[in-house]
């Protein structure tokens, strides 16, 4: 079941044997991808998918889960600022589980509040750009969001 965005809730047991994870930035128009290893705890960012009014093409999305073989997937929630969920919070939750309802991996959510923008940073530091069409900032936000999840649950080195 996704992570709720409750700061009461306690944070879900992440078997270690989820060592490779798939992350997502979810957008109405392009939904940002990253694979990520908990082994190393870092991601990189794919290229993002398209998709009409928060609808990804779901044939290609099972392509690339089925070139990476994620273990599991962490969708970005993106929590209003006092950390109240947002009507984008909720359909990235929708989004969450679905992927877990057809891919039949766990699926978790993590608060992504202000991943976009420092993505946007790293663009323009890294290009120089602000053209955000032509060097799109999705799949580094995703990887951004899989880092965060990854940090904020460690593997624990035991074997399951």
């Amino acid at each position: 079941m996704p992570e709720q965005p409750k700061s009461t809730q306690a944070a879900p047991y992440i078997p270690d044997k989820v060592c490779s994870v798939m992350g997502f930035d979810f957008g109405t128009q392009r939904i940002g991808i990253a694979i990520g290893q908990r082994l190393t705890d870092s991601a990189t960012a794919l290229e993002p998918i398209k998709a009409r009014d928060g609808v990804p093409d779901w044939d290609m999305l099972q392509k690339i889960i089925d070139e990476w073989q994620p273990d599991a997937f962490v969708t970005g929630l993106p929590l209003n600022m006092d950390g109240s969920e947002s009507e984008m919070s909720r359909r990235a939750g929708k989004f969450a589980r679905r992927l877990e309802g057809r891919f039949h991996r766990p699926s978790y959510t993590h608060d992504e509040r202000l991943t976009s923008y420092e993505a946007k940073g790293i663009v323009i530091s890294e290009r120089g750009h602000q053209n955000f069409g032509d060097f799109s900032v999705d799949g580094i936000a995703a990887s951004l969001i899989l880092e965060s999840w990854m940090a904020a649950h460690p593997r624990s080195g035991d074997t399951e």
